[in-house]
């Protein structure tokens, strides 16, 4: 990976330092569709990330795009204090997600905010999160994949997507890949546990890009015996390099603080599970490898147009 960086924000780093990695969760996030679980605390995202630290974890992914209270300013400071590297998201969620439509509409125009973000400070993006609808990309899906497969081009940037339930993955791929050029393995398909389809997956592992099963700790989707048959078969195929782990925590009932098992179950539960059940060398594969060729990059800045 010559050349490669990882963009924290605090600033890029050598693949080899991101360490071990949830791959997928959220110290902040607000949206209409999830009423009075804001996650809007910054004494408990350093709780929570402290957490994760005395498991043993030592980076994360914020998938938070704009709009949706993601505290971008905040987040160098939780970095350093808690010693935990984090990467930010840019890029736009699904329209429901929004109040009344505030968001930027046009292709050029989404694809100028996220490759703004990804290359001006003070504090860059890393990942570029877009959204499916549930069993098909709708317009505003495709119109926001076009613009985050524009900002690939010009800056490098990895995307990350939420499928809905887990649904549309090939179709993702499909519009990401085949229509708009961006490279299998710069992208990020999310939510894969929601839809444990072994056939999917293994067709979205042969393509080359990656699969995050995220959300164990969400009691509403398959748990984590299911994660487990799911990465057993990739990993049987031969595509355990493809798999990355999260615990998508959104809401703040799920946090360890709470209710929740939180960002460390990923470490106190899951790892070790995968560890005994398919191999030590698979989950440091999930925890360490995979994460530090996902997030990497060979960065590059659009030289602008003088006026």
């Amino acid at each position: 990976m010559t050349g490669q960086t990882v963009r924290t924000v605090l600033g890029d780093i050598a693949p080899g330092d991101l360490g071990v990695c949830d791959a997928h969760d959220h110290l902040f996030l607000r949206s209409p569709r999830l009423p009075g679980e804001e996650l809007d605390d910054a004494a408990a995202a350093r709780w929570e990330l402290d957490s994760f630290a005395q498991a043993g974890g030592q980076a994360m992914v914020q998938w938070t795009p704009w709009g949706m209270g993601r505290r971008l300013s905040a987040l160098p400071a939780l970095s350093r204090a808690g010693g935990v590297h984090l990467i930010a998201a840019t890029g736009l969620h699904q329209a429901k997600h929004y109040e009344g439509d505030r968001f930027p509409h046009g292709v050029d125009e989404l694809a100028d905010l996220f490759t703004r973000e990804l290359t001006q400070g003070p504090v860059r993006a890393g990942l570029i999160k877009v959204a499916g609808a549930f069993h098909r990309l709708d317009e505003h899906a495709r119109r926001t994949m076009a613009a985050a497969a524009a900002a690939h081009h010009a800056t490098g940037a990895p995307i990350g997507v939420h499928l809905e339930g887990g649904t549309a993955a090939l179709e993702t791929l499909q519009l990401l890949c085949a229509d708009h050029g961006v490279p299998a393995h710069r992208v990020i398909l999310g939510h894969l546990l929601r839809y444990p389809d072994p056939a999917v997956h293994l067709r979205v592992a042969e393509a080359g890009a990656y699969l995050a099963f995220d959300g164990p700790s969400r009691a509403h989707h398959a748990g984590d015996h299911r994660l487990v048959e799911c990465v057993a078969a990739l990993a049987d195929a031969g595509h355990a390099d493809r798999v990355l782990i999260g615990g998508d925590t959104v809401v703040a009932s799920a946090r360890s603080s709470a209710d929740g098992p939180g960002m460390r179950h990923l470490l106190e539960g899951v790892n070790p599970r995968i560890a005994q059940e398919i191999g030590s060398d698979v989950a440091h594969a999930i925890f360490i490898e995979n994460p530090s060729r996902a997030y990497a990059a060979r960065w590059r800045t659009p030289v602008r147009a003088a006026p």
